[in-house]
């Protein structure tokens, strides 16, 4: 199975795609292209050092979001890739690639949807919303992509404990290494080996 990574930041959970797939963990897949839309996307540097190519696309350098959104998927295109991995990307997927790689987008979330998802909850404001609420138990959730805002059909979630004296950065942290870090390679995997489908909004996952 052949992946397009896209990622805004550090890359973090691309790094944990890379050593899974290195260490095999994550089987029958290969990283085919790293998408980023900030220049200056540690990310980017991830990829050229595991010999992978690395391609800026940024809004930025398009007269507008539309120009942006077809030139963006038509590159996509050009890469024949089975499935669109979103590592940390900031940038609202236009809804014809949603469209057009239905049910082969997936995101990871860092909270248990549908508690402290949507417009607005992204990056550190979801933990700041998790710890401003005083909830005990909160996670991360991989998921497909859909036209709303975290509300494709869930594929994996791991629950990630929230201990007094957190702070946003200290349970951010807590939730990549415990949680993202873990289901976002398990989900490619399964995906990669036939063993994912979605049935009426849910996903199906072949217990071998």
């Amino acid at each position: 199975m052949k992946i397009a990574v896209c990622v805004s930041g550090g890359g973090t959970n691309l790094q944990a795609i890379i050593d899974a797939i290195d260490k095999g963990t994550i089987t029958n897949t290969q990283i085919e292209v790293v998408i980023s839309n900030n220049a200056d996307a540690y990310a980017l540097e991830r990829a050229k050092k595991a010999g992978i190519k690395a391609v800026c696309i940024s809004p930025k350098s398009y007269e507008s979001r539309a120009a942006f959104n077809e030139d963006f998927l038509k590159q996509l295109n050009s890469y024949h890739v089975d499935l669109v991995v979103l590592a940390g990307f900031l940038v609202v997927i236009p809804p014809e690639m949603i469209k057009q790689y239905r049910n082969r987008i997936i995101n990871i979330h860092p909270s248990l949807i549908p508690s402290f998802c949507g417009t607005g909850y992204y990056g550190l404001k979801v933990h700041e919303g998790v710890l401003a609420r005083g909830v005990k138990v909160t996670g991360a959730t991989c998921h497909f992509v859909d036209e709303g805002t975290d509300t494709g059909p869930i594929i994996l979630q791991k629950a990630v404990e929230v201990k007094q004296g957190d702070t946003p950065e200290v349970l951010q942290r807590r939730v990549m290494e415990q949680a993202e870090w873990k289901i976002m390679p398990h989900a490619i995997d399964l995906i990669a080996n036939g063993r994912v489908s979605v049935e009426d909004g849910h996903v199906i996952i072949d217990e071998k």
